[in-house]
């Protein structure tokens, strides 16, 4: 029971899990996740096994899963299966097959965590996989960020196995007769930590013994290293960003002899590379607090800013009206395309067409308008499409029946003055499709959530 005491200890030291927690553990059938719920369960805490079916390697995930079914109904676990269509996700996300199957899964495990079924999600990453992590960060040129690893804790999900070696964990599955399936892709060099595992880190362990000990050692240091770090940037976060979370861009560059890393730190839990903060911060001149871009918009994968006087305002501050900035509906959160009147007729009479897109005669684009994006205002009024005359928003919001929160995050679109889109609510009668009506376009607007 050496290996379960050293996992115990493991999780007491870093406080990951407490004995009231429901822990939600990822279970692929693979050595690591059998290990994972067998130690949890001889630790007497209360478990829920989770298993992910990609249905990408035929009859082996189907293997997979009923392993999985099997080994829960032994040990008297609850099980729940989730089956997801890996294709369909990349095609809308346009992500790699590694990157899709690690957003359904912890998409899925988030809502579990909603939905109350657990209260922390515990999964089988061991020693070698953050070495095989660091590398990988590393090739790609990581800072501190990066090449600090793994953390045993990352907000809900816990890695209690973080310190074990793979041969510890393939021993205690031997030594208690714990049986465990194999994915033959582990073998597949195709993929880059594939690649680390079965060529590099075993030629470093021949080159030069004991070397990965030091690099796990090392990993070690720079984790606590980054703790003091982050430490530091929660600092910098504090004054330059204010309540309502406007950054201070001016005072910043006028400020810090690291003005890059320090911008990225407060960028970067909001999805901003450190490309996007360089271009970010080419548009200062250093003159009078004023850019070169002033009122251009910047995204991250979960936040989005515009620049106005030196400073970084969140598009949500434009939900209170007096804000405002010009938007390219052919930049994300918008996506602007152009079809023939054939193919709208198909997909109006399909009724496919898409409820968070406003289409509009190509006439829209005439003339080289300014399309501008704020929080509604009172007095708004928009003449609605199927209505006539104009109608106050506030009219348009109640026959929606929005709530007050819902209307707080109402957004308007504007063609130059006229208001032409409520996103979501209504399009207006600007610009319809008609028999005149030679090309249509397709403007849909995804909003960055929080």
């Amino acid at each position: 029971m050496k290996f379960v005491r050293i996992v115990e200890q493991f999780i007491n030291r870093h406080h990951l899990i407490d004995r009231a927690d429901t822990v939600i553990v990822g279970l692929s059938g693979g050595a690591d996740s059998v290990a994972l719920l067998t130690v949890l369960c001889n630790l007497n805490y209360n478990v829920v096994a989770t298993h992910c079916n990609f249905h990408l390697r035929g009859e082996e995930s189907m293997r997979d899963e009923a392993f999985c079914r099997k080994l829960c109904s032994d040990r008297n676990v609850r099980l729940l299966v989730r089956n997801f269509d890996v294709d369909s996700r990349r095609r809308e996300a346009g992500e790699s097959l590694e990157m899709a199957c690690r957003a359904l899964r912890y998409d899925w495990w988030r809502s579990l965590l909603k939905e109350n079924v657990g209260s922390v999600i515990a999964v089988g990453h061991h020693r070698e996989d953050n070495i095989e992590t660091f590398f990988l960060n590393l090739f790609r040129g990581s800072s501190l960020t990066g090449l600090k690893g793994m953390l045993p804790r990352n907000e809900l999900v816990v890695r209690p196995l973080l310190e074990c070696k793979k041969s510890e964990i393939l021993a205690y599955l031997r030594d208690h007769h714990l049986k465990y399936v194999t994915d033959s892709t582990n073998a597949d060099n195709y993929y880059k930590r594939n690649r680390i595992r079965n060529r590099l880190m075993p030629l470093i362990s021949d080159e030069f013994p004991g070397a990965i000990d030091s690099v796990a050692q090392t990993i070690g240091h720079l984790a606590d290293n980054y703790g003091l770090y982050r430490d530091f940037c929660r600092k910098l976060h504090d004054r330059y960003v204010d309540a309502d979370g406007v950054i201070d861009l001016s005072a910043i560059l006028e400020n810090e002899s690291y003005p890059r890393m320090v911008l990225f730190e407060i960028l970067s839990d909001y999805g901003f590379n450190m490309s996007q903060v360089e271009n970010i911060i080419s548009g200062f001149d250093g003159t009078n607090g004023e850019t070169t871009f002033a009122g251009k918009t910047y995204h991250g994968r979960s936040s989005s800013y515009f620049l106005d006087r030196g400073k970084l305002v969140p598009l949500d501050d434009l939900n209170d009206g007096q804000n405002e900035v010009t938007v390219d509906l052919n930049c994300h959160p918008f996506e602007t395309r152009r079809m023939t009147v054939a193919e709208f007729t198909v997909l109006k009479n399909a009724r496919m067409l898409r409820p968070e897109a406003m289409y509009a005669d190509s006439g829209i684009m005439l003339e080289a308008p300014e399309f501008i994006m704020r929080g509604w205002r009172t007095g708004d009024r928009m003449r609605p499409f199927g209505l006539k005359g104009s109608k106050l928003l506030s009219d348009l919001f109640s026959n929606a029946k929005l709530s007050l929160n819902e209307k707080k995050g109402v957004k308007v679109i504007l063609r130059n003055s006229d208001i032409i889109w409520i996103p979501g609510v209504r399009c207006s009668a600007l610009f319809p499709v008609t028999d005149k009506t030679e090309e249509v376009i397709e403007i849909t607007y995804k909003p960055l959530r929080k």
